[in-house]
């Protein structure tokens, strides 16, 4: 995690290290000289027998950088530690080393970082805070404890953070369950685990946040909850994978979000009407707010897609030529958010020789006028866990689309016509 966690005015990196690592300043953490790594095959060009590169134990540590220096200014065990392998869900080191991270305002003032272990079977979440000197364990959530079993394997490949009840703290919204702020269990809907969240205000006529979740268990396909207490609003069941699932307000002639998946039987609004069909190649990847208006466009691939609500379909509207996007089928950008303060968001990608990073603004004019996004909480967050696990569009925690203007005055201190 990379955020400003001491009030410094200057972020820090928190970061799991082992031995050998080395900081900004060339000191090493821990042994130097240690080495993890299964053996593998015997190689005959080498006669010698190849580091296989699987690591299944050793040491783990939680190491707090200068962001200004990448200096190392404190080191401790790592939790939740590893431990024996198998305990996760198998014997490969492939469910022990599932990494979610993020930063919360556990006590409503200050940030804490959590370092998460364990979506599929097993789950751990860790909470730390940073004076500046110390970096100390706030609480630990552990779904082996009594009382907790409920939370085991419903962790997803992301996840969200907000004040979801009201009490002005945040709370960790870890697939299909939520942590309090706490580090006690909110509640879980025990639907598994999943591949896409989304956290935000749906609906402006219901109150509180709520959450669009997809499910791979071949059962329970997509979800819409009340964010608070796990209430399912929406349900649309399926018998396969659902891998993806967005939401965006893209139809003014709705009120609210609207969101579909890989298996929603088309585009519905926030009652779980079908407004659209379902149709081939619907974006489903990332989200931008570009043109202007108050409607959000789709990022997928290296284009900007703009969704033609009278004709129902997406219509490619800008093509950053040149470039390449992320993660294969999920085409994802180095970042996007309100990077420069102007309320729309800007898209940061890589070139195709990987030799620079292009950062796009949009150019075109707009009529309205809002403090910058970066000043909200939920939305700020969302930039700082962008990239944890499968990449996830920033979303704010309050409503934010065209029914905006059939509003008068002020809304959560946003002025608008």
């Amino acid at each position: 995690m990379v955020y400003d966690l001491d009030g410094d005015g200057k972020a820090e990196v928190v970061m799991r290290t082992a031995d050998g690592t080395i900081d900004g300043k060339g000191k090493v953490i821990g042994d130097a000289n240690a080495d993890y790594r299964e053996e593998g095959t015997f190689d005959p060009s080498r006669n010698q027998i190849m580091k296989q590169g699987r690591i299944l134990k050793g040491k783990e540590y939680l190491t707090v950088f200068s962001g200004d220096t990448g200096e190392a200014l404190h080191t401790i065990d790592y939790i939740p530690a590893r431990g024996n392998v198998t305990d996760w869900g198998d014997a490969k080191g492939n469910r022990s080393d599932r990494f979610l991270a993020c930063v919360a305002y556990l006590d409503g003032i200050h940030p804490s970082v959590v370092m998460c272990r364990g979506y599929y079977t097993r789950t751990v979440l860790a909470a730390f805070d940073w004076n500046g000197k110390e970096l100390k364990n706030r609480w630990v959530f552990d779904s082996n404890n009594p009382g907790c079993e409920n939370y085991a394997g419903q962790g997803n490949h992301n996840l969200r953070v907000g004040d979801v009840d009201g009490d002005g703290c945040d709370e960790i919204i870890y697939g299909s369950c939520a942590i309090d702020h706490n580090g006690k269990g909110l509640y879980s809907t025990r639907m598994g685990h999943g591949d896409a969240i989304h956290l935000t205000h749906f609906d402006p006529s219901r109150k509180g946040l709520q959450v669009w979740d997809c499910h791979e268990n071949k059962r329970d396909g997509s979800t819409y909850r009340d964010a608070a207490t796990g209430e399912v609003l929406l349900q649309i069941k399926s018998n396969t994978d659902v891998g993806r699932c967005m939401a965006a307000d893209i139809d003014p002639t709705h009120p609210g979000v609207e969101m579909w998946s890989g298996d929603s039987q088309g585009i519905r609004n926030v009652k779980g009407e079908v407004i659209a069909p379902k149709m081939r190649n619907t974006p489903t990847n990332m989200a931008v707010w570009w043109d202007g208006d108050l409607l959000r466009e789709m990022l997928d691939r290296n284009m900007i897609i703009k969704y033609d609500w009278e004709n129902k379909k997406f219509v490619p509207l800008v093509k950053f030529t040149g470039t390449l996007f992320n993660n294969g089928t999920k085409s994802n950008p180095c970042l996007q958010g309100d990077m420069i303060g102007d309320w729309r968001e800007e898209v940061l990608v890589r070139s195709e020789d990987n030799a620079s990073l292009r950062l796009y603004v949009s150019t075109i004019p707009t009529e309205y006028r809002f403090h910058t996004f970066l000043e909200e909480p939920i939305y700020r967050i969302s930039i700082a866990t962008q990239n944890v696990g499968y990449n996830q569009p920033t979303q704010p925690g309050f409503y934010f689309g065209p029914d905006l203007i059939k509003m008068k005055g002020t809304f959560r201190g946003y002025q608008f016509k």
